[in-house]
Formats: C-alpha cells, structure tokens, sequence
C-alpha cells in the first residue's frame, strides 16, 4: 500500500460523515496553514451537475496548447487519488502527495473535518507552492457550502448544465440546486453559464444580480454548434470555426463551448484561436463515453465488438449517453449490451429509461466492495420496469462474457458509476487502485 492510501485512510476517521457541507471546518485549517488559498494563480472556479469535468479538461487543453501552466482540481479519483491534484499540469508526485497530507493531518489534529476538506487544502498549499498561470477549480459538490469556495475573487466562475442529482443535500427542485451552485458567483467577477433548464437560469440570474456578478449565458451571449463536420462557436466578438471537440457525443459541443466562452472572457492575449482549436482536439478525460483501446478486458469481449465506458449517473447523463449511442448506431449498426452499475444515492430508474428502445439488453452487477451499490437484482428489475430485457451477473467479468453472447457483435457499454469506471480503468490496465473509494469522497 502507499503511504498516501494510509493516510487518506486515516482521514476518513477524522469526521463521521463523507459529506457535511459547511465552510466553517475549512476556514479554520486554511488559517492554521497560512491561507494558501490567497497565494493561488488566477482561479477559473467550475460548478454544475453535469459536464464540469470535460469543462475544466478543454479549458486546461485550450490553455495547455497556448504554452501556459496550469494547475486542476478535479473529484473524485477513478483509480489513484492524485488523479484529483494536477500541478503546472502533472499529476502530484506520490512524494509531495504524502508530504501534504501529513502537513495538513498534523495541522489539524483531532478537529472534525471531512476528506474532501482536508485533501482540498492539501491541493491549496500545493498550488500555492508551484508558480502557474492559472488554477482550474473544480466544485466537490453544490457551490454555496463547498469546500473550494473559500477563494475570494476568482477571475471567472462558470456554471454547467445543472440537473437533479444529490438532491438530499443540494435540494429537491431545479431551483434549489441551482442557488446552491450559483453560491460561487462573486461580485464583480465575470461568469459563464452554460445551457440551463429554464428554472435554473431564471435562479442563477437571480442570483447573479443580487451579488453583481456579470453573466455570459449559453444561447444568449454565445452559442456553440455543430456545421458541416466543425464545431462553430459564435459571440459578440465574432465566429470562430474549429475542429470537433475530441471528446464523443453531442453534448460535448456544450461543454467545449463552455471553455471557449470562458477563454473568450478571460482574453488573455497569450491564447489565440489556433491554441483553441488545438485543445479541443487534444483534450482527453476518461471514463467520459471513452472507447476502451488495447487492455486486459479485450480478452473478454470478441475480437470485433466496441468496448466503451461511461461514469454518467444522473438521469441527464443517461440521456445525453442513450442519444449518442442512438447516433453512432444510426452511423454504425450494431445492438447496444449495457454492462451497469449504480450507487442506490442515484436515480436508478430514470437513468436506465432513456435507453428503452435503444438498448439490446441490459447485464447488471453489483459494484464489487461498494457499500452503497444497489444490487444486480434490482437493477435489472428496474431495467425490466422499463421494457429492457435484462440478466444479473456475479462480476465484471462475468458480465462481459455475458453480454459477449449477443449476435452480431454487440457495442458494450460499461455504464452507471463513476466508482464502476474506476474499477473498470484499473482491471483494464491491470493497475492497484487508491484504497480509498472514489465514489461519494467528493
């Protein structure tokens, strides 16, 4: 085991529960720290339910292509924790990731704090120790109460498509959810909004005038769409015409337009359009509709079937993967087989009836080693409910041997769970994991 994995252990023990949203905890161990988070490069801040990730890679990818260094914070991990800490744009060295984890264990001592607490001012007192141009800050969860909400004035917050999804801490209405997410918008300091159920603009709106945050909102200041084969991107300052975005599906299109209308903002005369085209083609994030290449799962599948990966769980992510695959089988016909797994915090249902009538079948498991993971038995119940013949099986590997039985060649899809994704990374490049779970140490 590393010496990380040990002490990310013991910091699970340091608060009775994973998530505890206040700032109160983080104040107190910045301050014991130093504050590092007032020595951070300028702060792109990201919050949303959906697509902030492949937001924060374009904007890295767009700014990395421009020559320029960048830190990212993203959660959670897939396979090892330092997935979570980029710094001046490589992973955090496991010798620098164990020195800050016991500063900031020793700094804090027995105090309550949660995980996702303490290992954020780690990456602050790393950030703030590494000249860069700029930190791409990803939101653990909500905005208002989250833990990288402590930066004073970034220099451009961005909020991406918001949905329902950890309602029993964000809120059971659009509404709601989104005001927590519109919690990081700061006077005076510029933000992009990406496409908005109608119900969550009108509150990030909201919002925005009552703290004096000025907004550039998707659909209304900017638009990003498909033509002929190039991905167009037009505002106020004129139209750019550029490569599709490397990343699969649709809605891709929205989040490359979320970073482009950020770099848009920030117009930093160092990033020209040939740097933006360059990251959209070069930006990539795993376990985001990602066609698995050579690796230890091919020899569970046939030498002619697709093997994909998704860790969308919500019932937008269900849908925007269910209208992709549709699209690539209207390309390339052949039966979709879901390989799915879900964690019972999720919406179980609504996530698999986007794929009535698109999916062949449907192979369920139990996550391996997840408390938290709703049976193989009830998911495919629920995947029944919905009109999708279903099967249970004993593992991952059980159930690609599974869905490999399907004639012709089927399109595999391993979806439903972030944490699943993880596993499935790892199995597939024959990798140890990070000890602690990804899913929920947001």
């Amino acid at each position: 085991m590393a010496l990380s994995d040990a002490i990310l252990t013991r910091l699970l023990a340091l608060h009775p529960k994973i998530i505890d949203l206040s700032l109160d905890r983080m104040v107190r161990i910045l301050a014991c720290l130093g504050n590092p988070q007032d020595r951070l490069p300028p702060v792109i801040h990201v919050a949303g339910t959906n697509g902030k990730g492949s937001t924060v890679t374009y904007t890295r990818a767009i700014m990395e292509a421009a020559g320029l260094k960048v830190h990212a914070y993203t959660s959670p991990h897939l396979v090892k924790f330092h997935e979570r800490i980029r710094v001046a744009g490589e992973l955090i060295s496991e010798a620098d990731l164990t020195a800050l984890l016991e500063e900031c264990e020793k700094a804090n001592g027995s105090e309550p704090i949660t995980f996702f607490e303490i290992t954020t001012a780690a990456a602050f007192l790393a950030f703030s120790r590494t000249p860069a141009d700029y930190l791409v800050l990803e939101v653990g969860l909500g905005g208002r109460l989250d833990a990288t909400n402590v930066i004073g004035k970034p220099a451009l917050s961005i909020i991406t498509t918001i949905d329902y999804d950890h309602q029993q801490y964000l809120g059971d209405t659009l509404a709601l959810i989104a005001h927590e997410k519109a919690g990081i918008l700061k006077r005076d300091v510029p933000a992009v909004i990406g496409v908005q159920p109608d119900e969550a603009r009108d509150e990030i709106e909201r919002v925005a005038a009552r703290v004096g945050s000025p907004l550039s909102i998707a659909n209304q200041d900017w638009q990003s769409f498909e033509q002929h084969g190039r991905l167009v991107f037009t505002d106020e300052k004129g139209l750019l015409d550029l490569p599709m975005p490397a990343l699969q599906g649709r809605h891709q299109i929205d989040n490359a337009g979320n970073a482009i209308a950020a770099i848009r903002a920030l117009a930093d005369p160092r990033i020209t359009e040939a740097h933006i085209a360059q990251g959209l083609k070069s930006a990539t994030w795993p376990a985001r509709m990602q066609r698995l290449g050579p690796g230890a799962l091919w020899d569970l599948v046939p030498a002619d079937a697709e093997l994909w990966l998704d860790g969308g769980h919500n019932p937008s992510a269900g849908r925007v993967l269910a209208q992709a695959f549709s699209d690539l089988n209207d390309r390339h016909s052949r039966p979709l087989v879901l390989v799915w797994g879900m964690l019972n915090t999720k919406d179980v249902a609504s996530f698999i009836s986007e794929f009535a009538g698109i999916a062949h079948r449907v192979v369920t498991l139990t996550i391996p080693d997840e408390e938290n993971a709703v049976s193989a038995e009830k998911l495919a119940e629920a995947a029944r409910a919905e009109g999708l013949p279903a099967e249970t099986a004993v593992s991952l590997e059980a159930a690609l041997k599974q869905a490999s039985l399907t004639v012709p060649a089927p399109r595999i899809l391993i979806c439903g769970s972030l944490y699943l994704a993880g596993r499935v990374l790892a199995a597939h490049a024959r990798e140890e994991m990070t000890k602690v779970s990804g899913a929920g140490r947001r």
